[in-house]
């Protein structure tokens, strides 16, 4: 099935960055005490997976989604 929402892409000016700092870069949330509560309750995705890490690694190309958002990793 596919997913009928939008992807927007951000640059991140890198190869990589870490998925609690995407999620405020991009806007998706803007404190770090929501980033943390989002990821460990299961409201993030990266990728269509659920992922409570938030120290993991993005790279260009994936795409994160919460809160009826996704966006995708992009230099």
């Amino acid at each position: 099935m596919t997913n009928p929402l939008p992807i927007d892409d951000v640059a991140i000016g890198g190869e990589t960055i870490r998925l609690g700092q995407f999620l405020k870069f991009a806007g998706l949330l803007d404190s770090g005490g929501n980033v943390k509560e989002a990821i460990i309750d299961g409201f993030v995705a990266v990728n269509g997976e659920v992922d409570r890490r938030r120290g993991r690694q993005l790279e260009l190309g994936d795409i994160v989604s919460f809160d009826g958002r996704r966006v995708r990793v992009c230099a």
